[in-house]
């Protein structure tokens, strides 16, 4: 979509910032007060330099003289202090609105996004989120921090202004607010192409942020390919048309300022110079044309601010609508309003798939798992093999309740899992994934990860029971050694048996094991496998695996094929069946 066919944007969106305002009355009440203060104080100061000229500079004794202009420099000096002070006032008011509501803000959108299901994430790139939280929430902190008060302080000021020179040239006055008027027919037409361009200026650098941060993530592969020039060339390509769309936003906003500036001073110089024939003819003192002077450049300079602010609350408008948009995304899965109370019973948890029939959101013509039915007795291993793509891993993410089946009940401990609060569900299921996730913190917080009040002894008897303490312990700090961000300090089988460590501690009921030995050699994996069957005893146990002599073992496997269950059994009973394990067993040990 091109930006001229996205919508335009009003500030008018800012309203979407009220729930972050509100609970800060007190201070916005602090500030608008000190901003009205200061821009009352501003137009005083005309005032005093009239009185300056017209009462200080008359003719008279010397000494009275004298005396007359140290007050009125006085006066002026007291101006100048109260302007000083009703500013910095204001000043550190609105800064500290500015921090605190965007800081809100971006912890807001990020506790939101947290929330939500992977349905979600298959259709918003990361980068994209991550710019909404950076660049986004920096726009709307510059404009309730510093550009909205700057414009309430000018428009006050241009009003002031503008009223006093009604009040004291009337008659000029009017031929300059009917040129006024003309001036804000193209200002408006200016205001409509800033808004679309704004918006198309804040997507475009979105998207050169999710193109480096995705390439970032997975830099090995990126480096292994030599691609490192195609993705230079890709996010270069990014980044030029996001600095096109900015330079036409640019050349767009100068030329409205440089019409607005122009304009308006046309339009006042007119009523200076008329002002000036008036002191000529007699009819107005000196003080007057200077007071006139100074309001004149008070609502000048007020029109050029409000037109600069109005760029940026354009802009701030635009981010506005973006993180509104991430606040509004509602997840489809949900805690139930009046969940069913649930005990986490350690000695395992019976699970029950009842006629599931699932479609992922983006393939919902191709079903991942159809009328699935199959009961798990708490306290048994199940595995679970079949072909890539079968939906083993679909079990999983049902199990977790990432997505909702469209047709059937899944239940746990005969409790349907809809009917469970998600942190009471996910509370009793620890997961070890094929692709062990390590946080970028040291490895005793790593594996504390899963239980986060387990003591320090808890955390390396956990490890132990892992066969991780040995290469823990080797580590330059030992378990508080950094691990680098995604565990890039560590082998492909270290962190995996921090990802076990971390499930063996939080000793759930249930355990999903998904390739949970994949990245081990022969001699830690034979470690490794140990402890998974000290840490399964006496629980339910769910694993998924390729190699089928690491499952031999279970209580029972279950086959699945194309989203359905097609064998189940244990692994001499499947074997003389002659169907798709056999197959697959034929396949692997005869190799």
């Amino acid at each position: 979509m091109s930006e001229d066919s996205k919508p335009a944007h009003h500030p008018k969106s800012l309203s979407g910032l009220m729930p972050f305002l509100r609970p800060h009355k007190l201070r916005i009440g602090l500030a608008l007060t000190f901003l009205i203060m200061a821009a009352v104080t501003t137009l005083a100061f005309p005032l005093a330099l009239r009185s300056l000229i017209d009462g200080g500079l008359t003719p008279g004794s010397p000494g009275d003289g004298m005396m007359a202009v140290r007050g009125h420099f006085a006066l002026l000096f007291a101006v100048a202090v109260a302007l000083g002070v009703f500013s910095a006032a204001r000043f550190y008011m609105v800064s500290w609105l500015g921090e605190r509501v965007s800081a809100d803000l971006r912890n807001a959108v990020y506790a939101h996004v947290l929330q939500q299901s992977p349905q979600f994430f298959e259709t918003t790139q990361t980068g994209e989120v991550l710019s909404r939280l950076s660049a986004d929430t920096t726009l709307v902190q510059t404009v309730v921090g510093s550009s909205l008060s700057q414009g309430l302080r000018n428009l006050v000021m241009g009003s002031g202004a503008l009223v006093i020179l009604v009040w004291t040239n009337p008659v000029v006055m009017a031929q300059v607010l009917l040129i006024l008027i003309l001036i804000v027919v193209p200002t408006a037409a200016f205001g409509r192409r800033l808004r679309k361009l704004s918006r198309a200026s804040q997507d475009r650098a979105a998207d050169s942020s999710a193109i480096a941060a995705e390439v970032l993530n997975a830099i090995p592969v990126v480096q292994s390919y030599t691609a490192e020039l195609r993705e230079t060339s890709r996010f270069t390509q990014a980044t030029e048309t996001a600095f096109e769309v900015s330079v036409r936003r640019s050349g767009t906003r100068s030329a409205l300022v440089a019409f607005i500036i122009i304009a308006t001073s046309a339009a006042l110089l007119w009523g200076l110079y008329q002002g000036t024939q008036a002191v000529l003819a007699g009819t107005i003192s000196a003080g007057h044309l200077g007071q006139t002077v100074i309001y004149v450049i008070i609502l000048a300079s007020a029109f050029a601010v409000l037109g600069e602010v109005y760029g940026d609350v354009l802009r701030a408008a635009g981010a506005t609508e973006r993180l509104m948009e991430l606040l509004a995304s509602q997840s489809p899965i949900k805690s139930p309003l009046n969940p069913a109370q649930t005990l986490i019973d350690k000695a395992g948890s019976a699970i029950e798939f009842d006629s599931i029939t699932f479609h992922y959101p983006s393939r919902p013509n191709q079903a991942a798992l159809h009328e699935f039915s199959l009961i798990i007795p708490a306290g048994q291993t199940v595995a679970l093999v079949g072909p890539s793509g079968a939906g083993k891993s679909t079990v999983f993410q049902l199990l977790l309740r990432f997505y909702d089946p469209q047709n059937g009940r899944l239940l746990l401990d005969g409790v349907p899992t809809r009917d469970m609060t998600l942190s009471d569900l996910r509370q009793h299921i620890g997961i070890v994934p094929q692709d062990a996730v390590v946080f970028s913190s040291s490895a005793l917080e790593n594996i504390r990860y899963g239980r986060p009040e387990a003591t320090d002894a808890e955390v390396k008897a956990a490890a132990m029971s892992a066969f991780a303490d040995g290469f823990i312990t080797d580590l330059p700090q030992g378990y508080d050694t950094f691990l680098g961000e995604r565990g890039v300090r560590l082998s492909g089988g270290q962190r995996q048996r921090i990802a076990i460590a971390r499930a063996i501690l939080k000793n759930p009921p249930l355990l999903l094991l998904d390739e949970a030995t994949s990245a081990l050699d022969a001699e830690s994996e034979r470690m490794v496998q140990a402890a998974l069957e000290s840490a399964m005893r006496d629980r339910t146990t769910l694993v998924i695996a390729h190699r089928l002599a690491t499952v031999q073992k279970a209580n029972r496997i279950v086959v699945i094929d194309h989203g359905r269950l097609v064998e189940q059994g244990t692994h001499a009973e499947l074997v003389g069946l002659g169907g798709v394990y056999a197959g697959l067993a034929a396949l692997q040990f005869n190799a």
